[in-house]
């Protein structure tokens, strides 16, 4: 088992880490929209789609893989209306390369953001 944690990214406040990689598949933990180093919340749901994602991505990257290897993505967004944007986040993020997904509308999320996005990869 091998720990996580983007070199861009500071260490999580929770007793958790960004990814963990175990037998060939990167587990990633829930990434919120906010900036890394400033702690901003974007504006808007795609902003804050693409923000997740790309921190999601951040954390493929740290553990040797990218996108194009991401195998299952789980949304969390705050507004069941949100899923029409939030599909097209997803698509111009993944392009061609489709994971399999699921959007859970949800109650409130952590510091009032309006979605979170976990994840899995394939690694090796």
């Amino acid at each position: 088992m091998q720990f996580i944690q983007p070199v861009d990214a500071p260490a999580p406040k929770g007793h958790y880490s960004p990814g963990v990689v175990h037998g060939g598949v990167l587990y990633i933990s829930g990434q919120l929209p906010m900036d890394p180093q400033t702690g901003e919340i974007p504006d808007g749901i795609k902003a804050q789609t693409l923000l997740a994602l790309e921190k999601a991505a951040s954390v493929m990257a740290a553990a040797g893989t990218d996108r194009s290897r991401a195998l299952q993505m789980r949304i969390y967004i705050s507004d069941g209306d949100d899923w029409g944007a939030v599909n097209d986040a997803f698509a111009t993020f993944f392009g061609e390369h489709r994971p399999a997904r699921c959007v859970v509308p949800s109650r409130d999320l952590h510091f009032g953001c309006l979605v979170e996005i976990e994840g899995t990869a394939a690694v090796g």
